[in-house]
């Protein structure tokens, strides 16, 4: 019996091979990201010894670590760049929800208040790396890419609405962080590679195709950029009296420009905002170390105690079906 065999045509054969190297090549990528965050992960798990924040030999860098899952909760996330190599963390913010995780990193250009989920495995606690955005390399980064014709096209009015966005985590990107990670465990390697290694980071971010907001933050002339300076002085002196027409004149904007563009970056009006910074600084004091409502009140820029405990208790009443306890420096 005479068996015929179907030749199948050199165009599908070429096109199912060029398939399979496709997925071969995408497998190992993933494989070789997930390895490299598991070495990560085992990493940061030597320098994070006690729970919560933990410095690091690096100034601006420190390792997050949380045993257990929490629910959403409001907290005050600075300005940086946040990796996680285990564990996941939400990040709620008006009607968003940015998740970050192994597969994907938050940067955040605007520190902000916002609500946060942690979801940790049962004996995998949630580790994770922040790195502060250090302008004094992130300036001349974007000067060359200037240089070199490299910048976005995005308008700004795309880059208001973002000041913080999450982003796939790339195998060279992953790479780096590994790099960055075990050179904290040397004082020595710190000093010679750190800033560096954080250089190097900030570059493979600026190529990314989300990175429009970190290009604005770098420019003089963004509105993003403007309102950073802002955000700075208040968090730099929460403790006195702020009106939003000094505010609004450190960001080079008329009250009105800077209402509407402060909303749209952080979610929360100028008063707000300034509101939930205290309040958050509050809690800490009363709660880290120890002081007297009267004495937190003070120092947070509340002139009568009266005043503050009506505010606190109406603010953590209205939070506290999320389970809101801040803290300062978080994952």
């Amino acid at each position: 019996m005479a068996i015929s065999v179907k030749i199948m045509p050199k165009p599908i054969i070429a096109d199912f091979f060029m398939h399979g190297l496709s997925y071969a090549l995408q497998y190992s990528a993933y494989t070789n990201g997930n390895r490299r965050m598991n070495q990560l992960a085992q990493c940061l798990s030597g320098l994070a010894l006690e729970e919560g924040y933990n410095g690091t030999h690096l100034s601006g860098v420190g390792v997050f670590k949380a045993s257990e899952s929490r629910q959403r909760e409001p907290l005050c996330y600075s300005q940086g760049i946040f990796v996680v190599a285990q564990g996941a963390k939400r990040v709620y913010l008006e009607q968003k929800v940015y998740e970050y995780n192994p597969e994907n990193y938050l940067v955040l250009t605007l520190p902000i208040p916002a609500e946060c989920e942690t979801r940790v495995a049962p004996g995998e606690p949630l580790l994770s790396l922040l790195i502060d955005i250090d302008l004094s390399l992130l300036h001349p980064l974007v000067r060359l890419f200037d240089e070199y014709n490299q910048t976005s096209d995005a308008s700004e009015g795309g880059i208001e609405s973002r000041s913080l966005y999450v982003c796939p985590v790339s195998e060279v990107f992953s790479a780096t962080v590994l790099r960055l990670a075990q050179c904290l465990h040397s004082p020595l390697q710190s000093a010679a590679l750190g800033r560096g290694l954080i250089q190097e980071l900030l570059f493979l971010i600026l190529c990314s195709e989300q990175a429009e907001p970190l290009f604005a933050l770098a420019r003089h002339n963004t509105s993003l950029a403007r309102l950073e300076r802002a955000l700075k002085y208040m968090h730099e002196h929460y403790d006195q009296n702020l009106d939003v027409e000094r505010l609004a004149s450190l960001a080079n904007m008329s009250p009105s420009t800077f209402h509407r563009n402060f909303r749209q970056m952080t979610a929360s009006s100028p008063i707000q905002y300034l509101k939930k910074l205290r309040l958050s600084r509050a809690r800490e004091l009363l709660q880290d170390q120890g002081l007297r409502v009267k004495q937190a009140a003070a120092m947070v820029g509340y002139e009568s105690p009266t005043q503050f405990s009506r505010s606190y208790d109406h603010f953590w009443c209205l939070k506290r079906k999320t389970g809101g306890v801040p803290c300062q420096k978080h994952s």
